[in-house]
């Protein structure tokens, strides 16, 4: 057998179509999918989820740190904004969404604790 007649044989059966079932073939995919929403989608709605339901919650009076590291006490809560002081006679508004952490009672203790 010639090296043409050879390497023509090869494309040939390179060229021809696997046989099997093509749902085998996706297998893979579709578990690669399935493995991300699990591990990566699920939790980061859980998180936003939680985070919004503590933004909802917010009440004037209660100190939070911004997403910006900005600490501050609430003094007015707006549908879409916050009212901020950061220090006395300085009152700053911010979107709902640049609260990072809203501080516990046991914070606010420690903090008052430690002035």
């Amino acid at each position: 057998m010639s090296l043409v007649t050879m390497f023509s044989l090869s494309e040939q059966q390179a060229a021809a179509p696997a046989q099997g079932n093509a749902l085998l073939t996706l297998l893979p995919l579709i578990l690669v999918f399935v493995i991300f929403y699990l591990l990566i989608i699920l939790p980061q709605r859980r998180k936003q989820k939680q985070h919004q339901k503590t933004v909802d919650s917010l009440r004037p009076g209660d100190r939070i740190i911004t997403s910006g590291g900005i600490f501050g006490t609430v003094m007015d809560v707006h549908p879409d904004r916050i009212e901020l002081k950061i220090a006395s006679n300085v009152k700053v508004d911010i979107l709902k969404s640049a609260v990072g952490i809203v501080l516990s009672e046991k914070e606010k203790v420690e903090n008052k604790e430690n002035s």
